[in-house]
Order: structure tokens, then C-alpha cells, then sequence
């Protein structure tokens, strides 16, 4: 093994899936490849394989290898039954092992499918999978497998319940705007910061008449923090405006939400190639933030598109994968995240993360360096 390998020792202690008389390689030699091929460039079984045998010389500096490389076969055979629960829970090990602290931090939570993991004989459907990622740490925290979009509203309290985020700020779309959703974050001692339409008819009512009150008297009006911000970007012309009122005890229903601290309101105007567009979208919160805080975090919540899932689609070419017998392709999702998160964290090389993939498999040092930096 790696001396101080941490990411590898976390998964030392994987339930092994197979028959201890079948078992010609060490789950930890499996493992490790899989991940090194995924930081090198190798997107299937067959590239893992061929990754194997062009560097085994360099794997038995420090793997036993009692039989070589295994076979493309057998990659895919071991993580179509290797058990995605026993696989994420090692994950979160090793993740909570190198994460900071969170408090006040945001973790935004969003889903995305693999939508070539269906399989047409069995009408399986394209699995979908719930992630959390820490935009300040750049780490992707947990992942939970769904088998439907709509069911994000039951996963995403067993990811909260899976990982640790004390003291961070939860943001989720709509599709989280769920009452079970905002206990199980306060449960979990962390704020929520959740989209508002009208999948909530009577929250989103009320936070509109409450928004648009009429009252002739000024101090009738709830309290009012507001920010405006400015940008031109890529011939975008964009103004954003924050209003966050704080007295949510003037909202009929604010008792049916956990320590509902404030609602929100944001604006944006855009303007490209002379055409305005202009767009309203309301949140609740836990916490009583400034308006210029909860702008900042409506607008870094987005990051979990382009950092995380653009990356795993554009850099590992995840929509394409055709992985997808068993669990493997819940299980070889997770690993494309062990390599991201791994090369995310790194700052050898000022390049993106395709870059570093391909000078990770051309420079042993630096492929060696990255499995021993986390």
C-alpha cells in the first residue's frame, strides 16, 4: 500500500461482494486502479483494464498484484455488486476525514441522472442521483441513488441524515421545498435556504400577499433588507435585486415551518442583444441573513451545476457512460466523485480538470502525488 494513502486506506474496509473462494484480487488493488484510471482518463471497464496493464509495473511498487491485473470482466463484475451503501459510507468517511469545518458555509443540494444507465429489456430507468456539494470546499459531501426525479423529496433527508453539516447553510431548489426537508436540516443543526414555487400553493400565497402588500402605513410593512447588484458579462447585461423581510410572524402559515426566520425575493433583470427578460423567485430561510449574504448564496447555489455536474458530464463524460448492470453505475458515479474531488482539491497545476487528468496519467509523480494528498 501507499504509505499515507488516506483516501485509499478509507476504503480498506469495503464489504467485499464476492465469494472469499473466488477472490484472486485484493478489493484494495480493484479499488485503487479504479480510482487512479478515473484521475488518468479511463471511463469504462475496458479502459480501467487497459490503464492496468500499460502502468502495472508502477502498481506493483506498491500493490500486491497476486494475479496481475484483473480483467475488464472482472471490474465490472465486482461493482455491480459491490453494495452502493457500504461503498457511501466509506465515502463520507474519508470525506468528513478532510472536509473543514462549515458553519455559515453553503452546501447546495441538486439531483442529476444518468441517462444512459437505463436498460431497455427490463425497463429499468435511467437512475437519478441527489448530491451535496460544499461550494466553499469545492467537495462533493454525499450522493443517494433514486430511481426517479420526483423522489428527491425522500432522498434528500437520508443524504442530510448520511452526512455532516453542522452549522452550514442547505440550499435546494423546489423540489425541496418540503416541510420534512426543513426539520430534518434544522435536526441536523444546520440552516435551510429553499426555492418557493408553486409545488407550496398556500406558503407561496403567502409570501406573495405579504410581498405585495398594499398598506398605506410604513409601519405596517414588514422589515425590509435590500441589496442591488450589477454585472456585464459575455454581452449579458444583468441587475439583480435582494429584498429580504424578516417578519415572517405577519405570515399565516410561518408556524408550519421550522424556525422560519425570513422570506425572500429576488429579481432578475437581463438584457442581451437588446432583449429584457425579467424573472421573480421567492425563498424561505432559517437564518435572519442580510440580503446581500442571501443574493450571494441564491447565485452560488448554481455552482453545483458548473462545478460539479458540467465537470462530470464534460470532463468524465458521465451523460455517456453505458455502465450500468447492477449497481455499477451508482457505484462508478461515486468514483468519478473520488476523482473529482481529489483533483478538485489540488493546486499542482493552474489547468482544468480534463488537463489534469491527462498529466496525471503521464506523469507517475503527479498521479502519486494526488492519491496521497487527501
Amino acid at each position: 500500500m501507499v504509505k499515507n494513502s488516506t483516501v485509499l486506506d478509507h476504503f480498506e474496509q469495503l464489504d467485499d461482494p464476492r465469494m472469499e473462494r473466488h477472490r484472486r484480487h485484493k478489493l484494495i488493488d480493484i479499488i485503487t486502479i479504479t480510482i487512479c484510471a478515473a484521475l488518468c482518463g479511463a471511463d469504462d471497464w475496458v479502459a480501467i483494464e487497459r490503464f492496468g496493464n500499460a502502468k502495472e509495473s508502477w502498481f506493483k511498487s506498491f500493490l500486491e498484484l497476486p494475479n496481475g491485473i484483473p480483467s475488464h470482466d472482472t471490474f465490472g463484475r465486482f461493482f455491480s455488486r459491490l453494495c452502493p451503501i457500504s461503498f457511501q459510507s466509506c465515502f463520507i468517511q474519508w470525506i468528513q476525514s478532510i472536509t473543514d469545518s462549515l458553519p455559515g458555509k453553503l452546501v447546495a443540494i441538486d439531483g442529476k441522472t444518468l441517462r444512459r444507465s437505463f436498460t431497455e429489456p427490463d425497463k429499468k430507468n435511467a437512475i437519478h442521483l441527489v448530491n451535496a456539494w460544499s461550494i466553499e470546499n469545492k467537495l462533493v459531501l454525499g450522493q443517494l441513488k433514486t430511481d426517479r426525479k420526483s423522489n428527491e423529496i425522500t432522498a434528500i433527508p437520508e443524504l442530510l441524515e448520511a452526512i455532516a453539516v453542522k452549522g452550514a447553510v442547505v440550499s435546494i431548489d423546489a423540489m425541496g421545498c418540503h416541510k420534512a426537508i426543513a426539520e430534518k436540516t434544522r435536526e441536523k443543526e444546520a440552516h435551510y435556504l429553499l426555492a418557493v414555487k408553486n409545488n407550496q400553493p398556500r406558503l407561496y400565497s403567502a409570501i406573495q400577499e405579504q410581498l405585495y402588500s398594499k398598506k398605506a402605513k410604513v409601519y405596517q410593512r414588514p422589515a425590509i433588507d435590500f441589496h442591488s447588484s450589477e454585472k456585464e458579462q459575455h454581452g449579458r447585461h444583468e441587475i439583480r435585486r435582494c429584498w429580504v423581510y424578516h417578519s415572517v410572524a405577519k405570515l399565516p402559515i410561518a408556524t408550519e415551518w421550522i424556525d422560519l426566520a425570513a422570506v425572500v425575493r429576488v429579481e432578475t433583470e437581463r438584457t442581451l442583444q437588446g432583449k429584457k427578460a425579467k424573472e421573480q423567485r421567492y425563498y424561505i430561510s432559517s437564518q435572519p441573513l442580510s440580503a446581500k449574504a442571501v443574493s450571494e448564496m441564491i447565485q452560488h447555489h448554481w455552482q453545483i451545476e458548473n462545478s460539479l455536474h458540467w465537470s462530470l458530464d464534460v470532463a468524465f463524460r458521465e451523460d455517456d457512460s453505458r455502465i450500468r448492470i447492477g449497481h455499477s453505475a451508482e457505484n462508478m458515479s461515486r468514483i468519478r466523485q473520488i476523482a473529482l474531488n481529489i483533483l478538485k482539491q489540488d493546486d499542482t497545476y493552474k489547468i482544468g480538470i480534463k488537463n489534469k487528468r491527462l498529466s496525471a496519467g503521464w506523469d507517475h509523480e503527479y498521479l502519486m502525488k494526488l492519491i496521497c494528498s487527501v
